[in-house]
């Protein structure tokens, strides 16, 4: 089975890595099927078998692409679409994976090339506009629900990533048979082509830090966009060290615009000799910070899909503590993470209990392990993509 795989995203940069689009193309190859992936221009090549790059142009001088809609994408789709119809002209796919915003060109060229349409739906696009505020017209927000909903519908497979947007999709789609939902939940290192090295990925302007060994160490490690609720976990962490000054945070992501904003706040809540920023890194030594940790935090405040960092979170072994919005809810609860109110006062209580309350991060960390093991392993994930594949043959 010979397929094309299209992320209108940048490929492997260290600003954001689609994780979940290069763990289905190495499954999809691992599976014996054949793949072209096409994405933006920016970006470092993974090495996995059986898979040809193809990249758009980059158009440096624009600068990067950053999450969410911008008329940087929009003018990058629109070479993505001309390359899409120039592979499909050379070459005869069976499936074509369309992932985000490619589905809207990709389902009116599904009836003129002749192949089977699989709609990687990660988010709802329509929702973006909304949580990005990128746009307060009625009538884009209506085109995109209908361009959305048709193309669930015209798709021979449509994939979720998480039980919210499961529902969603279940409440359009019109045969329910089409519908899959398969986690992102695998989180291995990535190989690169060429001699790339971790320092070569790192981006920071700071130096590789030594988490402090008499100290009790927290780690976020993501991105710092407005929803990943930063600025609630500086201001948690500030009631933490009034209470219990051992306590040490360490802040791997961001760019340096963002890291300095953020730096101001550190200051001000008096935390600069409890608190360090690594700037953005690789992943494996993102990995590396994230294996060092006395606990893991996620503070999100906002969105409803699953982050994928979340899977990597309950496998780890090291104690959770996230807040209790959908984001997190519809794989967490109580019994394996210490969930609390996105609020300032509640969220540092929850980093409290985490380092004085022994037993009960004992008992959470083995129960997400457990419920890792269960739902979200790698082999459930490559058999819920094989039952996808052997759906399409």
């Amino acid at each position: 089975m010979r397929c094309l795989v299209i992320s209108p995203q940048p490929f492997f940069t260290p600003r954001g890595t689609p994780l979940s689009v290069y763990y289905r193309a190495l499954v999809l190859s691992e599976l014996g099927a054949d793949i072209d992936l096409l994405t933006y221009g920016e970006g470092l090549n993974p090495d996995f078998p059986n898979v040809r790059i193809y990249r758009g142009p980059r158009f440096s001088w624009l600068g990067h692409v950053k999450t969410g809609p911008s008329m940087l994408k929009l003018l990058l789709d629109i070479f993505l679409a001309a390359r899409t119809v120039w592979l499909l002209i050379r070459h005869r796919y069976d499936v074509v994976f369309a992932h985000e915003e490619a589905v809207f060109f990709c389902r009116f060229l599904k009836p003129i090339f002749r192949f089977k349409l699989v709609y990687e739906m990660h988010s709802s696009l329509p929702e973006q506009l909304t949580n990005f505020d990128y746009t307060k017209s009625q009538m884009i927000h209506n085109i995109f629900k209908k361009l959305e909903r048709s193309s669930i519908n015209a798709a021979d497979a449509v994939i979720t990533i998480c039980p919210e947007l499961a529902t969603y999709v279940c409440e359009i789609i019109e045969d329910p048979n089409k519908h899959h939902l398969i986690e992102n939940s695998i989180h291995e290192l990535v190989k690169l082509k060429g001699d790339v090295t971790d320092g070569e990925m790192q981006q920071s302007s700071e130096d590789i830090i030594d988490l402090p060994v008499d100290r009790y160490c927290f780690v976020y490690a993501g991105t710092f966009e407005h929803y990943q609720g930063i600025d609630l976990l500086i201001r948690s962490f500030g009631k933490v060290v009034q209470r219990r000054p051992d306590a040490f945070l360490l802040i791997v992501g961001g760019t340096a615009i963002q890291i300095d904003s953020y730096k101001r706040l550190v200051e001000k809540e008096g935390l600069g000799d409890h608190c360090r920023f690594t700037g953005t890194l690789s992943q494996r030594l993102a990995h590396a910070y994230i294996r060092s940790a006395d606990a893991l935090l996620s503070p999100r405040t906002e969105g409803t899909n699953t982050p994928l960092k979340i899977y990597q979170q309950l496998a780890s072994g090291i104690p959770l503590v996230a807040t209790n919005i959908r984001s997190h809810t519809q794989v967490l609860n109580d019994d394996v993470a210490f969930l609390t109110d996105p609020e300032v006062e509640a969220f540092g209580a929850a980093m409290i209990t985490a380092m004085s309350d022994h037993n009960a991060a004992k008992v959470k960390t083995e129960n997400a392990m457990r419920l890792y093991e269960k739902e979200y392993s790698r082999e459930s994930y490559v058999s819920k993509v094989s039952t996808l594949l052997n759906g399409l043959r």
